[in-house]
């Protein structure tokens, strides 16, 4: 036999390997059991060399044997082309949250790659080229540069299942938020802001902006707009339940071991407070005005008339939030 097949299990991780290699080592080979010369060949071995035959000592050198390589390395690397066509399937089966990152190379190579932000590039077919990089796509990229290289310092999704991605994201994000938070009230302070104007103008823009990432992710990626509404309305609860309610918890504790009272002044924040009720109650009665109408049927997108003018209504009502707040706290307009 001058060749034979050997099995090899790939072992699935279910993410993308860039170069991986491993050896496959040939033992000695055995002579089948069943063979006619069996029997002949185990008894020769038995005799000394030097009592054999000439016949003898040709037939026990026509035991099978290895050649002078008996070691073969195999290595793997992973197709660009095939990795691209993964993508672009994944991604319009809706399952592109399932793929994560196998190595910091991969993140910092990501990081430093122009990517054409149209989505439509996932419905283009195998045989047709790549979209190139537009110019607005590369501006973009470069004022972005400096978050994606700090992104990609986050720990790939492989290790320990994900788990400790997830943590140190979290902790990022809340660190930056922290640092926007401050540099928003630090630039209202030097424009001589009111601290109730720099609050709901710079503050509430400058750590809502993860927030508004995350939900133009999730409506994109998903098929439903439970996920990018359900992080503004989780955000919320976790800024009002947690963010208020346990500094202001741990401030009232404290205050109570000293014997001193922990007081807040209102200010002017009770009207904000009453004007975003009233434009949250026109913004749900727009989503459930969309999601009956025959004609749209869906919280997002739809027909391209519909959805530009919900959309620009709801600009409008942060638009107008923030100007009569503004005008309010400076008592233009007394409540």
């Amino acid at each position: 036999m001058l060749g034979q097949r050997i099995a090899i299990k790939i072992i699935e991780e279910s993410s993308y390997e860039k170069d991986v290699a491993f050896k496959v080592h040939i033992g000695t080979p055995q002579l089948a059991p069943d063979s006619t010369s069996y029997q002949q060949i185990q008894e020769l071995e038995k005799k000394p060399y030097k009592e054999l035959t000439e016949l003898e000592r040709v037939m026990l050198l026509s035991k099978p044997r290895n050649g002078e390589l008996t070691t073969m390395e195999v290595r793997i690397r992973e197709s660009m082309e095939f990795k691209a066509t993964v993508d672009k399937l994944v991604a319009k089966a809706n399952t592109s949250a399932v793929l994560g990152t196998s190595s910091w190379r991969e993140q910092f190579r990501d990081a430093l790659t122009v990517i054409p932000a149209d989505e439509s590039e996932l419905d283009v077919d195998n045989d047709e080229v790549e979209e190139v990089p537009r110019c607005v796509d590369y501006i973009s990229h470069f004022i972005c540069l400096f978050w994606k290289v700090l992104f990609a310092f986050v720990p790939p999704t492989d290790i320990c299942g994900g788990y400790v991605t997830f943590v140190v994201s979290i902790s990022v994000i809340g660190v930056l938020t922290a640092v926007i938070g401050d540099a928003a009230t630090y630039f209202g302070c030097a424009l001589n802001v009111k601290d109730s104007v720099t609050a709901i103008c710079f503050v509430a823009l400058g750590t809502s902006i993860p927030d508004t990432f995350a939900s133009i992710i999730a409506s994109k990626q998903d098929d439903s707009a439970d996920n990018s509404i359900g992080n503004v309305t989780g955000s919320n609860a976790v800024n009002v339940f947690l963010g208020i309610g346990l500094a202001w918890s741990l401030a009232s504790i404290y205050h109570m071991a000293h014997g001193t009272t922990f007081n807040v002044e209102p200010g002017t924040i009770g009207f904000a407070v009453a004007l975003f009720c009233g434009e949250a109650m026109i913004a749900i009665s727009i989503m459930m005005y969309r999601r009956n109408a025959k004609s749209i049927r869906a919280e997002f997108g739809g027909p391209v008339i519909s959805k530009w003018i919900h959309a620009s209504i709801l600009f409008f009502l942060w638009v107008l939030y923030l100007t009569i707040s503004t005008l309010e706290a400076y008592d233009v307009i007394e409540i």
